[in-house]
């Protein structure tokens, strides 16, 4: 059986120590239930009870519950909160109420979510309890939670290919960098998927990618410094460890060439067991790019692996 990480060797309460942990991007989503007579549901469905806009009351006590836990629980970490989000959905005697709390951090956010959930089944208590004292709260439990050590099984021999640019998503502007890759790691022997998404979705697909387990992505563009370039973020986001010689020498190949080369922010480094390099959008960048990975890609991937030359 695991033990407890909140008792230390004496068996007294303490605060776990997330000092060394990664910094990722990390979501919880929990859930639960209030159940009342038909006819209360009904009033709430309809907003016709004496204390108005009860939904409304709810959601942000959920919000603000979520941005207090740390205060409310005596051993939950303070956390940075980037999004959270109340909803309710309505059944014939019952309201099911679904939070999810974001954050990117050291340490999970799932606490923050049972706590939204909490708080607004709480608060539809006490905005309905004039007319059904007796309503019951119950289910509260975690859905699903992802980032953190939570990481999917690796599928050796598969690879993504991203391109972030917002003129390709949108049809207006020819994908030329993402094919040329893909058909890179096909040669390579890896089983490919090739997408394409606006500046704004990196982060979104990005995770997307991660969840299905790829040994390699490699993304195209977004990694300059105009207002709408967001794939280092995104790609920082998720990586556990950095391999920043690889986008060194990615940016030094470029410099024999060009000299913007040397504005590309672009990161490499590995998420889990997956290996994440950041490309820039041009065609020279890729091929510059992939001249570096030639020599290096088979090696990290077997590294992280567990085998490889350590020489």
């Amino acid at each position: 059986m695991s033990r407890l990480t909140h008792l230390d060797s004496d068996g007294r309460a303490r605060m776990v120590d997330v000092g060394d942990k990664a910094v990722t991007k990390r979501t919880a989503t929990a859930g639960g239930r209030f159940t009342s007579t038909p006819e209360v549901i009904a009033l709430v469905a309809s907003d016709d009870l004496p204390k108005a806009d009860v939904l409304a009351t709810a959601r942000l006590a959920g919000i603000g519950g979520a941005k207090r836990t740390s205060e409310l629980i005596p051993l939950c970490h303070q956390l940075a909160l980037t999004s959270v989000s109340v909803d309710f959905e309505f059944g014939e005697s019952w309201i099911d109420i679904v939070a999810t709390a974001k954050t990117t951090g050291k340490t999970g956010v799932e606490m923050e979510a049972l706590t939204a959930v909490s708080i607004a089944a709480l608060t539809l208590h006490d905005m309905t309890k004039a007319v059904d004292p007796y309503s019951v709260i119950g289910d509260i439990r975690l859905l699903s939670k992802a980032g953190g050590r939570t990481r999917p099984a690796i599928v050796d021999g598969t690879a993504a290919v991203i391109v972030a640019s917002t003129g390709a998503a949108a049809g207006t502007r020819e994908d030329t960098t993402g094919p040329v890759i893909a058909a890179w790691l096909a040669e390579r022997g890896y089983s490919v998927q090739h997408s394409v998404v606006a500046d704004a979705d990196i982060a979104t697909e990005l995770d997307a990618v991660l969840a299905a387990g790829p040994a390699v992505v490699i993304t195209t563009g977004g990694t300059g410094v105009s207002p709408t370039d967001a794939t280092p973020e995104a790609t920082r986001a998720v990586l556990d460890r950095e391999l920043p010689g690889i986008a060194e020498a990615i940016r030094a190949r470029g410099l024999e060439h060009v000299p913007t080369a040397a504005l590309s922010r672009g990161l490499a480094g590995v998420s889990g067991r997956s290996v994440i390099v950041n490309l820039p959008g041009s065609r020279g960048g890729v091929t510059d790019g992939l001249a570096v990975l030639d020599e290096l890609l088979d090696h990290v991937v077997a590294q992280i692996a567990g085998g490889g030359a350590h020489e």
